[in-house]
């Protein structure tokens, strides 16, 4: 019984929108050292905490959280696709353990997922199948959204039921930090992206899907040119989120409302309540020590982009 984290901001953008090759080399040169470190963990499940960007999940219904007994990857942005490789029996027995704990959390045996949940896996594992994984969705973007500490809750919950596994596990958390990249509000659309809204988007034909990356693509550019363009970077409030979960802090977070954050870092920036759910996990196997902390305000990528791992101490 193990466990190792390793939380990392994704982007839709790489490839797309490009800072200059230094930061690229020093990003790639993080996520080395992070996969590095995971191969030799050497992990026996993953439990992935990820957000989705209205690609697999809808207000036709939109849970809070949701554990996924199967899923597949849509393939957005040139991320990989396919099915991820979920332990099923496993996922139904967590989720079962998470109900029993008081956290409210739907399951899906047809989960849908996008580049949050595909590019973790495939940067730091190396493809979408390469170990056992149960796929934790947390809404980040569709109000009403869940709060920081039912995100800990739900968090605590899995890392209990992990702790009580011979496996090595590892948490990985995908999303953040501060940023506010073009994604549609409900209630601001025409009836057309209503519908999409509603669940009509789950299955975009593939003019439409590649129309819209294009509007990310190009919000990016003019966010370059014009910092206002957009809701700006809070680098501020990143190096503080991160200084809280590196001194173990996690609770302290319960008290900052949905509206502030948005208000403070961005609408999106509610991802980094991915973070908060598996940093909660890990603490299930005790005290943490947290280490390889990056961070860098990366407006190509609308992100305020970090990376942070952490392990049970000593």
């Amino acid at each position: 019984m193990s466990a190792l984290l390793q939380c990392l901001s994704h982007t839709p953008l790489i490839g797309h929108v490009d800072p200059a090759q230094e930061v690229l080399d020093e990003v790639d040169a993080v996520i080395a050292k992070a996969r590095a470190r995971i191969a030799a963990f050497q992990p026996e499940l993953v439990v992935l905490f990820a957000p989705d960007h209205y690609n697999g999940f809808f207000y036709d219904v939109m849970p809070s959280f949701c554990l996924g007994m199967a899923a597949h990857a849509i393939g957005d942005f040139g991320t990989l696709a396919g099915p991820l490789s979920v332990p099923k029996a496993l996922a139904e027995a967590c989720a079962a353990d998470v109900l029993r704990a008081g956290v409210d959390a739907a399951v899906s045996y047809r989960m849908q997922v996008d580049h949050g949940f595909a590019q973790p896996l495939e940067q730091l594992l190396g493809g979408l199948d390469r170990c056992p994984v149960i796929p934790v969705f947390i809404n980040s973007v569709a109000v009403p959204l869940p709060d920081f500490q039912r995100a800990r809750l739900l968090g605590e919950a899995i890392g209990r039921f992990a702790r009580s596994l011979d496996q090595r596990v590892l948490f990985l958390g995908s999303g953040g930090l501060s940023h506010q990249p073009p994604v549609p509000e409900l209630a601001k659309v025409d009836a057309r992206m209503t519908d999409r809204l509603m669940g009509s988007g789950r299955h975009l034909p593939q003019d439409e899907r590649e129309a819209r990356q294009q509007r990310v693509i190009a919000a990016a550019r003019r966010f370059v040119a014009d910092p206002h363009s957009l809701h700006p970077l809070n680098p501020e409030w990143d190096q503080q989120f991160l200084d809280l979960l590196t001194e173990g802090r996690l609770a302290q977070l319960d008290s900052l409302g949905n509206a502030e954050l948005s208000a403070l870092a961005g609408n999106s920036t509610h991802e980094v309540k991915t973070w908060v759910a598996a940093f909660a996990a890990l603490t299930a196997f005790g005290p943490y020590h947290a280490s390889e902390r990056y961070y860098r305000p990366i407006p190509e990528w609308i992100a305020g982009f970090g990376a942070l791992a952490a392990h049970p101490a000593p």
